[in-house]
């Protein structure tokens, strides 16, 4: 039996892979310095939560414009044009770090900005793979594509911890350099599939990756599921706490425990790029959000930096499963026609479970102090995977992506 096509055979993938590495790389170190530059600067937990408020607010505003936009002009285009934004947004923080007249409202308002940029790069990219390599090569590209955010959480921290020691102002020079790269590393790619053409714009089709995911079962299961299993659990919004004032480390500690999650997701993505699974699906899907789960919790009771760096890694290998293969039975279960609304609602669902978790996080700390907030949260995500199986038995039973097929979108 021969093996499978490698989809690093595939030019232009390799490149929209490299923008990939290049912006999430960047996305680590400007998270690693923010979060760690606004926790000095105030000693607030709450403030902490805000940076993920403050990320999560333009995915509500403009989700619903964002995959119109993805489903109707040139998704090449978007990408670069949100990768440079984002650059910018980023270049302001290191002026600004560099002049001396940082505060929390800059870096608030700062990011927010950010958001809104990656509020309508995110659903366009994932709308964008799909048209880059053949069908039969999309569940490797996936895994493959997901595995730059754990290169880039192992790279990034590492080199922002070490630059933020030595200068605040660089990291985020880096940062902006490397935003404006993965948009220049975009021109050359082909598109295998041209989107067909667009309808004109009218109400249902605007809500009509809402309405598609609501009337698939296995879809709206898998998004809800990863929803609220990191809106409750997700903890590593409160890192720079454990790193200053548990731990004791600076910021190369704080750039430790951020890779940690990367590392045993990375060892992970490995073995999923090469041998996709078959198998089991369903069930994979809610073992490993309980494995989540129970990782957060060990995370928090430990009192080692050594086995905080085993659990937070076990997190990351966890999660890299359940993004697998929730992001497949998305893409193939999403005509290509719908893809940059639906994949702009599940950007939304994400970004709530990303960013509003982390505002969730920041705001349970400053009631009940960090520690029982991670806990906590680990304890909730397993009561989450109990109510998925009850409400989601079409999602629990799924055996093989390979027999799943995207369904008639919703007419107008």
């Amino acid at each position: 039996m021969s093996a499978p096509e490698s989809v690093f055979r595939n030019r232009s993938f390799v490149l929209f892979w490299l923008s990939r590495v290049c912006a999430s790389i960047a996305v680590q170190m400007q998270s690693l310095a923010v979060g760690w530059q606004i926790y000095n600067l105030t000693d607030s937990p709450f403030d902490l939560g805000l940076v993920g408020l403050m990320q999560f607010l333009p995915l509500v505003s403009l989700m619903l414009v964002a995959g119109q936009v993805a489903d109707r002009y040139n998704r090449q285009a978007i990408v670069q044009l949100s990768l440079a934004i984002t650059g910018l947004s980023v270049a302001v923080l290191g002026v600004g770090t560099a002049g001396g007249w940082i505060n929390r409202d800059l870096i608030l308002v700062t990011i927010l900005v950010f958001g809104s940029a990656r509020a309508f790069q995110t659903p366009t990219t994932a709308a964008l793979l799909p048209a880059l390599v053949p069908t039969e090569l999309l569940s490797r590209a996936v895994a493959a594509s997901s595995s730059t955010n754990q290169i880039a959480i192992i790279a990034g921290p590492a080199i922002g911890g070490m630059l933020y020691a030595v200068s605040p102002p660089l990291v985020y020079a880096l940062s902006a350099g490397l935003f404006l790269l993965a948009s220049l590393l975009l021109w050359p790619i082909k598109i295998v599939r041209q989107p067909p053409r667009r309808a004109p714009v009218t109400f249902d089709l605007v809500f009509a990756g809402i309405v598609y995911i609501w009337r698939n079962p296995i879809i709206r299961g898998a998004i809800t599921l990863d929803l609220f299993a990191v809106l409750l659990g997700g903890a590593t919004a409160l890192l720079p706490i454990f790193a200053r004032d548990i731990f004791g480390t600076g910021p190369m500690g704080l750039g430790l425990l951020q890779m940690s999650p990367a590392l045993g997701a990375l060892a992970m993505s490995i073995p999923l790029a090469r041998w996709p699974m078959r198998g089991r699906v369903g069930p994979t899907l809610f073992a490993t959000v309980a494995c989540f789960g129970c990782a957060t919790i060990m995370f928090g009771l430990s009192r080692s930096f050594a086995l905080t760096m085993v659990a937070l890694a076990v997190y990351g290998a966890a999660d890299m499963v359940s993004v697998v293969i929730r992001d497949t039975l998305i893409q193939v279960g999403t005509p290509d026609l719908m893809r940059g609304r639906v994949s702009a609602v599940h950007s939304l669902f994400i970004g709530t479970s990303n960013q509003l978790g982390q505002f969730r996080a920041g705001l349970t700390a400053d009631w009940f102090g960090a520690i029982p907030a991670v806990i906590i949260g680990g304890g909730a995500t397993l009561l989450v995977v109990l109510a998925g199986l009850k409400l989601f038995p079409e999602l629990a039973g799924i055996k093989s992506v390979e027999g799943i097929s995207a369904s008639s979108p919703p007419q107008a």
